[in-house]
């Protein structure tokens, strides 16, 4: 048989290599042409016989073990990269042991492949009698070490060497990966170039699931590929493994099932070729035809056609979405003045400012020199498409800082709505062109609807923007307190506080006048805040005056609860320098804040729990919010919507449904407030069912401090 020659390992574990192979270094860290030699040798042993069928080994003019393959190791349990100092001849049989020794130095003194058949034992210490094998031995030409070759007793040479045959032409032939896996997904078998692919000593991936390789898409397209070769379909599909480092693979694989001689399912051989390079190239190709290259984001192509898909998914919706055209104002100023190079570093951070202010879903592409375009998809309110506008405009005229230098410009903005300007998307186009013209009409530095309704609502909310600044200057607003009743006495022990807005033209304003255009530009944080400090100087008037568990709830929208935490750091020390009771100031929210899972959310409930304020829940019974998510949000208050309390006394069903939230939120150790009471048989039926507390105009409606303040020092019961 034709063996290769044998490459001795250095005892200097510190220079082994991949798959325990040792480098050829001189004790000066200088390659030899010997040891060169020798590493050439190693990397064919490695190659050929680290994964053949029958057990090799390696041994030391010593008789110590220096190199196994993977059936000896195996076999024999040893640990490929520390076999330590262990002799073969522990192995053998005791009464072998003589007829080893021979056959070792026959081996030595001959050029000859010489064979013995003894008894060897799967470890040193085994009791067991050992089992008959078949060695085959020969030494290399320079007669450094020892080869054998271990199989079994029965077997020929001839197919030890058509086996060794086989596995040298997979091994050196194929420029593809090998990998076999059983019916298990397990891997039974990776070629040397099929653990290079993916950067793993072969021994690292034999026995592994898929899984470890392949994220779940892969995994799944590759399962489904197994099973139609099964069905006799030839498939070659792109995978995506996952490399040793981290990095990614690519490949294709030409799979093949493997059946036993009853047509059972044994596993599958597939072929792997990498084409990582290739997939790079294409992706590359495919970003330079779709994608910006400055801004890297979708150029016009890629954005007419998503205009194209997000337009037929709204129609088949009946949804709608908004076309905004934006285009910098002065930017060419800025070019000359700066340069090219500067203004390109303007036009990057501009795409970040737009992307930043829009949702992840929706589109936002450069047209071309500073023109960008955003999709707003799935808009249900003008609200929401008016706090974008206004957060793009705000951002786009602060200054840019390009590289040491300062540039300003600003934004015009034009925008179209589909399909109520129009349901073709070429002219969906135009019109959102034509809004942004007069957008730079009107004096650049805003936005222009193209419909004239529209338009002219969006005037009106800016200036009501406008007024609602000024009114925060010159004091114009106002809170007035409404009463709310402790049932079991009547008594007022709590109020709740609601904001007015004395308009010098208009009058007194309610709520619902002004709170969304507030909420749609990011105002409600400057009123909210100035009403937190109206607050907390009447509860400081108000407990000392009628004691210490006297309450004031204050309403907080949900924008409101997605702020960042240092906008409310110094309420607790108001809190503290107020003198205020624990539980002095009530924080009432909406149903949507205790639904809403984003991180700002449950971060503010916690940071007002820890601030002393005590929470409750207003409208429930109007939305979806079980019990279980308020003893999980920590409520301390319950407010039954008006809805619910107004079916009270019209049948039984209303006053079942208003009797269970009142036993179960009791049972949970929460306080209910029924809001809406207009009727004295309202009341009575809610005492009666043991509500804790109500209000409504049967008491008294929205009052000015001074009337309230009145009616506690008369000390009024209901």
């Amino acid at each position: 048989m034709d063996t290769p020659p044998l490459a001795v390992p250095a005892p200097d574990s510190s220079s082994r290599g991949h798959d325990g192979a040792v480098a050829p270094l001189l004790d000066d860290g200088v390659f030899s042409p010997e040891r060169m030699k020798a590493e050439r040798e190693q990397a064919y042993f490695n190659d050929l016989y680290l994964l053949a069928p029958v057990a090799y080994f390696v041994l030391g003019l010593d008789g110590v073990i220096v190199q196994v393959n993977l059936v000896a190791a195996e076999l024999f349990g040893l640990v490929r990269e520390r076999l330590g100092h262990v002799l073969f001849r522990s192995y053998v049989h005791d009464a072998f042991r003589h007829d080893y020794e021979q056959f070792v130095q026959r081996v030595l003194n001959s050029s000859e492949p010489e064979r013995i058949q003894l008894q060897v034992r799967l470890r040193p210490d085994a009791r067991e009698a050992g089992f008959p094998v078949s060695l085959l031995g020969s030494a290399d030409p320079n007669g450094q070490a020892l080869r054998l070759v271990l199989e079994q007793a029965e077997g020929k040479l001839a197919a030890l060497e058509r086996s060794e045959e086989r596995f040298r032409r997979i091994v050196h032939s194929a420029e593809e990966g090998i990998w076999e896996i059983d019916a298990r997904a397990l891997t039974s078998f990776v070629n040397p170039k099929m653990a290079h692919m993916l950067g793993y000593q072969i021994e690292d991936m034999l026995g592994q699931p898929l899984s470890a390789f392949m994220d779940d898409e892969g995994r799944a397209i590759l399962e489904r590929n197994i099973a139609r070769r099964q069905d006799g379909i030839a498939e070659r599909h792109e995978f995506k493994f996952l490399r040793r480092d981290g990095g990614t693979l690519w490949a294709t694989l030409a799979t093949n099932p493997i059946f036993d001689s009853g047509g059972a399912y044994l596993g599958a051989l597939a072929l792997v070729s990498d084409i990582t390079a290739q997939r790079a190239a294409s992706e590359r190709i495919w970003r330079q035809a779709n994608f910006d290259s400055l801004t890297g984001l979708p150029n016009r192509h890629m954005f007419l056609d998503r205009l194209q898909h997000e337009a037929r998914h709204a129609s088949r919706a009946g949804g709608c979405l908004a076309l905004l055209f934006i285009d910098l104002d002065h930017f060419k100023q800025v070019n000359d003045r700066l340069g090219h190079e500067k203004g390109d570093m303007l036009l990057r951070q501009a795409a970040l400012r737009i992307s930043e202010r829009v949702r992840a879903t929706d589109t936002v592409a450069r047209l071309g020199g500073d023109e960008f375009s955003v999709i707003l998809a799935g808009v249900g309110q003008l609200a929401g498409i008016e706090r974008v506008l206004q957060e793009l405009t705000t951002a786009l005229a602060r200054p840019f800082v390009l590289d040491g230098e300062t540039a300003q410009v600003s934004a015009s903005v034009g925008v179209a709505l589909y399909p109520a300007d129009a349901e073709a998307t070429d002219t969906l186009l135009r019109h959102a062109d034509q809004a942004m013209y007069a957008a730079k009409s009107a004096g650049r530095n805003g936005y222009s609807y193209f419909t004239p309704a529209l338009q002219q609502a969006a005037d009106l909310r800016r200036a009501t923007v406008r007024e609602m600044r000024l009114a925060l200057a010159q004091d114009q607003f106002e809170v007035h307190y409404q009463p709310i009743i402790r049932l079991c006495d009547g008594a007022i022990e709590r109020v709740e506080a609601l904001l007015r807005w004395r308009h010098p033209l208009r009058g007194l304003l309610m709520p619902a006048d002004f709170i969304a255009f507030a909420e749609a530009n990011g105002l409600i944080i400057d009123i909210g805040e100035w009403v937190f400090r109206q607050v907390v100087r009447q509860a400081r008037q108000w407990q000392d005056a009628h004691g210490a568990v006297f309450q004031i709830g204050i309403n907080k929208s949900a924008v409101e609860f997605r702020c960042d935490a240092a906008l409310y750091q110094d309420w607790g020390h108001a809190l503290t320098r107020a003198g205020l009771a624990p539980g002095a100031i009530v924080i009432e929210t909406t149903e949507a804040v205790l639904l809403d899972e984003a991180r700002q959310v449950g971060e503010r409930l916690r940071q007002f729990r820890a601030m002393g304020l005590a929470l409750a829940l207003d409208d429930f019974g109007c939305g979806q919010v079980s019990l279980g998510c308020i003893q999980k949000a920590d409520i301390d208050f319950l407010k039954i919507d008006r809805s619910l309390v107004g079916e009270l006394g019209r049948d039984d069903a209303g006053l079942g449904l208003c009797e269970a939230i009142i036993a179960l939120a009791q049972r949970l150790g929460v306080k209910v407030v029924a809001e809406g009471v207009e009727t004295a048989s309202q009341r009575d039926l809610l005492r009666a069912a043991g509500c804790d507390y109500a209000q409504g105009y049967v008491f008294s409606g929205a009052l000015p401090v001074e009337q309230l303040t009145a009616m506690l020092a008369a000390d009024r019961r209901f």
